[in-house]
């Protein structure tokens, strides 16, 4: 639900945060064109918090460097950042600083931005067709163009874009693309509050060494803005989080050879991500997990016990992490393969919050091999607000 633009990621460079800036303001401008404020964007506050002597002076340098990118942002401690959220500091006894950011539409409800976008596309008066609840089990090349194969029906098209996660890169390398890949299939995990406790969203620092988001606290959407803690980390052996695991697809995903396991390897040899892979699994546990958890949820409020906590069942997903074999390693951030006029996207956070740039730059693709043209003034009125 956090659309991303690269203030409170401290995962992100000074150069992807420019890029993700610029890519989400394409999804707060058409939330702000199309009416669709406190329907299906929110303007809530949010912060990167850090804790300790060695994280604050991390987040002061991260101010100084920042600061003429995003110059909103307000920069608290002490009474101050009490005053803010009192939850944060409460039985506090670390130094802490946070960076605050008011006033932006820093929440969006993903699934409604989407129905929206479908909405509108048919009131175009264009031929778009949606089928819904039809598999597609197989892209092909026959004859010049692409077959979409399903139980009920096959599709040619002279150009295909699949957005399937994992499954992207499986129907790319069924066309012989992509060979050098492969899934490292992670899923993600939640716990809400048995109670509100904060009115902004929270992000803490990264640590350096790990490829995976910080735990985080979010007011949610969809939960009366109760406060949602994660999200966890760990391999599950699915390409989908709820629906039955197809092995054989799984098996072919992941491609365990000598390539990824040393991408394995080299992961788990280091103590720092192999202690983090292990307390995620535990984090999984039934009656353990929220124990273990609480642990990590009190870097943003000290005194949550694990009474505090419920699983979030139903929540979470999965994030495919892409492997290149050819390099030993992990290929973090979105990915894309282009097959002539054929597009597949494997894309991660923060896919949702730049899918706009994403469709564009896949639009203009799709737009030259086709020999069509883009229509830029429509979408500078509509998208990029210029």
């Amino acid at each position: 639900q956090t659309l991303h633009i690269g203030d409170i990621e401290t995962n992100y460079t000074l150069e992807k945060a420019r890029t993700v800036k610029h890519n989400a303001a394409m999804i707060a401008h058409y939330i702000t064109r199309f009416g669709y404020e406190e329907r299906i964007g929110f303007r809530r506050d949010k912060m990167i918090l850090a804790v300790g002597e060695e994280e604050t002076a991390r987040l002061e340098e991260r101010y100084r460097e920042f600061s003429e990118l995003f110059p909103y942002y307000r920069r608290m401690e002490g009474d101050e950042l009490r005053e803010k959220e009192p939850m944060i500091m409460e039985g506090r006894e670390e130094k802490v600083l946070a960076l605050g950011v008011e006033g932006e539409i820093t929440t969006v409800d993903f699934q409604k931005l989407s129905e929206s976008f479908i909405e509108n596309a048919l009131e175009s008066g264009k031929n778009i067709q949606i089928h819904y609840n039809e598999e597609v089990t197989e892209i092909r090349e026959a004859d010049g163009l692409f077959e979409i194969v399903t139980p009920n029906s096959t599709y040619k098209a002279r150009s295909v874009v699949a957005n399937a996660g994992a499954y992207s890169l499986l129907f790319a390398q069924h066309l012989g693309h992509g060979k050098n890949l492969a899934i490292l299939p992670i899923g993600g995990s939640f716990f809400f509050t048995t109670r509100k406790l904060l009115d902004s969203k929270v992000y803490t620092m990264q640590h350096p060494k790990l490829p995976f988001a910080a735990v985080h606290a979010d007011p949610d959407i969809t939960a009366d803005w109760n406060t949602r803690f994660g999200p966890t980390a760990f391999a599950l052996p699915k390409l989908e989080r709820y629906r039955q695991a197809h092995i054989m697809d799984l098996l072919e995903a992941m491609d365990i050879g000598k390539d990824t396991l040393e991408v394995y390897y080299n992961l788990l040899k280091d103590s720092t991500i192999r202690n983090y892979i292990f307390r995620n699994f535990l984090d999984e546990l039934p009656y353990v997990g929220k124990n273990v958890f609480v642990k990590d949820a009190r870097k943003i409020i000290p005194s949550m016990t694990a009474d505090d906590l419920v699983f979030a069942d139903g929540y979470g997903g999965m994030r495919p992490q892409i492997i290149d074999k050819s390099t030993h390693q992990l290929q973090m951030g979105e990915a894309k393969l282009t097959v002539g006029g054929a597009i597949f996207n494997m894309t991660p956070s923060p896919g949702a919050s730049t899918s706009l740039a994403i469709a564009e730059k896949d639009a203009r693709q799709i737009c030259d091999f086709l020999g069509k043209r883009f229509d830029e003034a429509k979408h500078r009125e509509e998208i990029v607000g210029e």
